[in-house]
């Protein structure tokens, strides 16, 4: 079998089949990442120690033991989740160095289902950010075009997913960071509804948006990966407490009859690409012929969504970045004399070295924003604009099933082309973020390419808990995307 073009369930039954052993995939893989990843940065930590995880899979298989579904797998997992043994920094200076000693609930579930991880994979520092170029790292590149980003914050997840580095990656998405580099990298990226999977040993941005998802070269893939990583957790208590279901099992692509709403505001926005609203309008008549029912609506507030949720991660980073103050772990500044240096000069002086520009920028934002005096005009004020997002959107699956939009106002950019005009790197964001605002699931899903022959997604929309739905429209169309089975020139 072709272990680099196979899916994750493929893999995973040709290993407890015994067609193949954990042992021979991981090393077929770990050659791929040693010959390719020059080239895309991906990769910022290796597990020395998968050949010895995988065979000891493979003796548990001989035996008869019982694995999980996902056994002898390949996986990448984002810098922002806590990896026992393996360096977790979320791509910044200030966490140089850091080993957990614990793993994160995600990367626990997919240890348990037989996952060999293989390393970490590179980020915008602490997530913040949108072409993964703000990395202590250095920046990720497209392997569809190495001039190019790969989209951010999870770029090195997206990056090494559609180079085939590994059979599945793991992302976080706080405004967009699946989605985004899932639409620029040709791959398809699932962040789940807010509460359907656990935040614990993942490292806080903005708490009340955070969520992670998965990666994968196709909709069962990422279906199959949620069902491993989703579930109640009592390690956070914002994780609900439903039943995960067999989505991967009742993928259906009839769509007949099912309502697609078709958001009048994204698409007449005016900040199109042309060739983003050739791939929309292209899936739009792919469902109709499909049989799918097109409906418009409308969510006015959907315009105040950047602005609100710059004011509410920024705030919330304000408060989960002071923890990091040089004192217990991570970077430290030197100084001469210690003893001499007041507190406010040691935080002052680890952190402006610690941190970088783009974490700065939001730090000193929030910090604002949170202020007494400004509190109540900022960030209490963005979070009443943000229920009334989330009514608004609650109003409109009223009329519909999934609601289809861009991912996107472009294909992905050239690297270094907006990392210097902050405003215009976060106008990336204007279909995505109200998604993480409302706490619904969301997911991109390659549709087309550019003329420059870069991949463009399209994002399918679900109300809260109902991903079945918009996972069975996503493989409906994935059935008909003129992309599928396309690759990356990195090959």
């Amino acid at each position: 079998m072709d272990l680099t073009l196979s899916s994750i369930s493929e893999i995973a039954e040709a290993v407890q089949s015994k067609k193949v052993s954990a042992k021979e995939v991981t090393a077929h893989f770990q050659n791929r990442i040693e010959s390719l990843d020059g080239k895309l940065n991906s990769f910022t930590a290796k597990n020395e120690n998968a050949l010895r995880e995988a065979e000891a899979l493979d003796v548990r298989i001989a035996k008869g033991e019982s694995v999980g579904a996902l056994a002898g797998v390949p996986f990448g997992i984002k810098e922002m989740l806590c990896t026992k043994g393996l360096p977790t920094t979320a791509a910044s200076k200030i966490l140089e160095n850091f080993v957990p000693p614990y793993d994160a609930t995600v990367v626990d579930r997919l240890k348990k289902a037989g996952v060999i991880v293989l390393g970490k994979l590179n980020q915008d520092e602490f997530a913040m950010g949108s072409s993964n170029e703000t990395s202590h790292f250095g920046p990720v590149k497209n392997p569809w075009n190495t001039d190019c980003v790969p989209g951010g914050s999870s770029g090195g997840s997206a990056a090494a997913q559609a180079a085939r580095l590994v059979a599945g990656t793991i992302g976080t998405d706080t405004g967009g960071s699946i989605r985004q580099p899932a639409s620029f990298c040709g791959v398809v990226g699932v962040k789940p509804t807010y509460g359907r999977v656990s935040r614990y040993g993942i490292i806080a941005y903005a708490s009340s948006l955070d969520q992670a998802g998965p990666f994968a070269n196709n909709v069962k893939d990422a279906a199959l990966t949620m069902e491993v990583i989703s579930g109640f957790d009592p390690h956070d208590s914002t994780t609900t407490q439903r039943n995960v279901p067999a989505w991967s099992k009742n993928l259906s692509a009839n769509i007949k009859g099912m309502k697609i709403g078709v958001m009048k505001e994204f698409m007449t926005s005016g900040l199109l690409d042309s060739d983003v609203q050739k791939t929309v309008e292209n899936s739009i008549q792919a469902l109709k012929s499909m049989g799918a029912e097109i409906v418009e609506v409308s969510i006015p507030k959907a315009e105040f969504a950047v602005p609100v949720y710059y004011l509410v991660a920024a705030s919330e980073a304000s408060s989960n970045l002071s923890r990091y103050d040089g004192v217990k772990y991570g970077y430290r500044s030197e100084f001469k004399n210690l003893a001499a240096v007041d507190l406010e000069e040691f935080y002052g002086k680890t952190r402006g070295e610690g941190f970088g520009k783009e974490v700065k920028r939001r730090i000193m934002l929030g910090t604002y924003c949170l202020s007494s005096g400004y509190f109540d005009a900022y960030y209490a004020k963005a979070g009443q604009v943000r229920r009334l997002i989330m009514n608004e959107y609650l109003d409109a699956f009223k009329k519909c099933d999934v609601i289809l939009s861009p991912v996107t106002v472009s294909p992905a950019f050239k690297i270094g082309e907006r990392i210097s005009d902050p405003l215009q790197m976060y106008l990336n964001d204007i279909f995505t973020t109200s998604t993480n605002l409302a706490g619904l699931p969301g997911m991109s899903l390659p549709f087309g390419l550019s003329q420059t022959g870069l991949p463009i997604g399209v994002q399918l929309t679900a109300s809260h808990f109902e991903e079945q739905k918009m996972l069975n429209v996503a493989f409906a169309l994935e059935g008909a995307s003129p992309v599928k089975g396309k690759l990356p020139h990195v090959f």
